[in-house]
């Protein structure tokens, strides 16, 4: 068993390091930092085009939950024919109504996929309409935030940057440092 001060200096860990980041200097484009944030979860329930952009994706979904509930009803009403049925039809009717159920159960089956699957209908439309918001959204952020002379804007809803001065971007030099560091193509 570990020591219980190892546990709370674990635990503590992550707020030392962010007093020590705190207190480091800062090079001198740093110290002149502009932000500010967002609430994008706040835009997206008050923003006009947003509200309506949901609306139609809900019809929408709503249309494919009643494509679904009758397909659903098809399919049930074939399994209640065919179990109630079953004992007085011939082997032949009894083989046409399985190959019946079968179908309207793959068809069913291939319809919720289609439109609620990873890559279905659903995750599609979803993707174009908040798509169409977002760059509206992004457009409007980068605007309000060039006047105010921002360099960076996040997001209180998820943590993300919406808007970074290009400057501020060290992306290219991380790489160039990992891959100087990385054994894969040298010999070592």
């Amino acid at each position: 068993m570990r020591p219980r001060c190892h546990r709370r200096i674990r635990c503590w860990a992550p707020l030392l390091a962010a007093a020590a980041l705190a207190w480091a200097p800062w090079p001198a484009s740093a110290q002149n930092l502009q932000m500010g944030y967002i609430d994008s979860a706040r835009i997206f329930q008050e923003y006009k085009d947003a509200q309506e952009a949901q609306a139609r994706f809900d019809r929408q979904v709503q249309g494919w939950r009643d494509e679904a509930a009758e397909k659903e009803k098809a399919v049930n009403q074939l399994r209640a024919e065919l179990r109630d049925q079953g004992p007085i039809l011939s082997a032949l009717k009894r083989q046409e109504k399985e190959e019946g159920l079968q179908r309207a159960i793959s068809e069913y089956e291939r319809f919720i996929q289609d439109v609620w699957g990873p890559q279905g209908r659903a995750a599609q439309e979803n993707e174009r309409a908040t798509g169409v918001v977002v760059k509206v959204i992004r457009s409007a952020v980068e605007k309000i935030a060039a006047e105010k002379g921002l360099n960076l804007v996040l997001d209180a809803a998820s943590g993300f940057i919406i808007y970074a001065d290009k400057s501020l971007d060290l992306t290219a030099d991380v790489i160039q440092e990992l891959n100087s560091q990385s054994t894969i193509g040298t010999a070592r």
